[in-house]
């Protein structure tokens, strides 16, 4: 979800990709559905393991959940790290609807940290 919400934040200012320390090998149908209610298609994205970036030009690595920041390694290059740990709604336990309540609330908390994030980049690109 981070993936997709901050692609679609930031535009072409940046270029986005995500990757995990333990990826479960697919992207959550819950993930999927709740993306597309915010009009965010994110059913072509695939689950990457964090050490496929070790050779490429990675200048900020943000992390998202759990330990993330702890297991996450520094890659060559490194300019910047931020880590915002949400929930991870795969964890979420009850109905459907509970589990659908997760994922909604933990998109939103997202997309309100990661637009503002972008909005920051933008802002510098513009000099102020």
């Amino acid at each position: 979800m981070a993936e997709g919400i901050l692609r679609v934040a930031s535009g072409e200012l940046l270029d986005i990709h995500s990757a995990g320390s333990d990826p479960s090998g697919y992207v959550h149908p819950l993930a999927t559905q709740v993306m597309a209610e915010i009009g965010i298609d994110i059913s072509a994205h695939s689950s990457k393991h964090m050490n496929e970036f070790l050779e490429r030009g990675v200048h900020t690595v943000i992390t998202v959940c759990g330990n993330a920041d702890q297991a996450c390694p520094t890659y060559p290059g490194q300019m910047a790290r931020h880590h915002w740990g949400f929930d991870d709604p795969a964890h979420a336990e009850g109905t459907d609807e509970e589990k659908l309540a997760v994922f909604r609330r933990v998109r939103d908390e997202i997309k309100k940290v990661f637009e503002a994030y972008a909005a920051g980049w933008a802002g510098a690109q513009r000099g102020g």
